[in-house]
């Protein structure tokens, strides 16, 4: 039907927007060097992951969208080469977007101890531990924890294993998702009590010229201070409460992004296994298609944020040409 063209062209063409906006974020990383330092490493990791997501997740599904019912027609090997590789580079994205939304907690809020040096290991190893974690849920099942792949239905899915299913589903996602509701909530907390005490202590400027004099000595001597001297900018915000305010709305629009791409699908795969209810495949596909799209959303609310990376795009295109 024609419904069925216009809804798998729109998957082929997140498909390719997809691979290639994450890998234009790779290219400008890799060819500025300004952004070879910390957040933009954990920038880097989130596009590989999201990279990997297009190039290897999100074709093998398309695939199995087009075939009748939805089965897997392509073997017992690509089955497991297919799974392995949603779980392991949907999970990486996953914390990875954790890994950012800590970034901008701690330069928020430690400023002093949160250093270029002690920013760049604490980035290191939260994108070392988000790739070991993931590679460890990914894993799992094919050391036997669990099946994915059934030739008599010719099904191909994670597996439904109900221990694996709780493992997985809180590793995968409840527990980043945990962390990143804390983070946001603490950010924007922060950013409430810098404001609220810049208002507090806020100078009020002198309505006429103030005059001291030194008494009981003579000759008496008159020091003159202007109000432009002695008054401070209250208005607006300071750079810090700029820096603040904008992170913590880069944060709540990432976080807000992706508990909606990924919430309707581990519910619905949490719930699945462990109650044995039947839910339609096409509520499945809907689910798992909107979690995908969290890999194309990522970038884009990165560079929107980051001026740095707008300009980095048209230096890119302008040496091109």
């Amino acid at each position: 039907s024609i419904f069925t063209v216009l809804i798998l062209t729109l998957l082929v063409l997140l498909t390719v927007a997809t691979f290639l906006w994450n890998l234009l974020v790779l290219a400008t990383i890799l060819r500025v060097k300004a952004f070879h330092r910390v957040p933009h490493n954990l920038v880097a990791s989130t596009a590989v992951s999201d990279v990997l997501v297009a190039a290897l997740v999100m074709p093998l599904s398309l695939v199995k969208e087009l075939s009748a019912g939805r089965r897997w027609r392509l073997g017992r090997e690509l089955c497991l080469v297919w799974v392995c590789f949603d779980v392991l580079c949907c999970t990486a994205s996953i914390w990875n977007v954790t890994a950012i939304a800590l970034d901008r907690y701690w330069s928020i809020t430690r400023q002093l101890q949160y250093t270029l040096l002690a920013r760049r290991r604490i980035s290191n190893v939260m994108i070392a531990l988000t790739w070991l974690l993931s590679a460890a849920i990914s894993l799992a099942p094919l050391l036997g924890w669990g099946e994915t792949y059934s030739p008599e239905q010719e099904r191909c899915q994670v597996s439904q294993d109900p221990s694996y299913t709780i493992v997985s589903t809180g590793g995968a996602f409840y527990l980043p998702l945990c962390v990143v509701l804390f983070v946001y909530w603490k950010i924007y907390k922060a950013s409430k009590f810098h404001m609220g005490g810049r208002r507090r202590n806020a100078v009020v400027p002198l309505p006429e010229a103030a005059q001291v004099k030194e008494a009981s000595q003579e000759p008496q001597m008159v020091f003159t201070a202007r109000p432009a001297a002695i008054t401070f900018q209250t208005d607006g915000e300071t750079w810090r409460e700029q820096k603040e305010k904008k992170a913590a709305l880069m944060v709540g629009i990432l976080i807000g992004v992706f508990v909606l791409c990924w919430i309707p699908f581990f519910i619905t795969e949490l719930i699945s296994p462990l109650c044995s209810c039947n839910i339609p495949p096409v509520w499945k596909s809907i689910f798992l298609w909107l979690g995908y799209s969290n890999s194309f959303f990522n970038p884009l609310i990165y560079t929107a944020f980051n001026k740095n990376y707008n300009n980095a795009f048209k230096n890119l295109f302008v040496k091109q040409r």
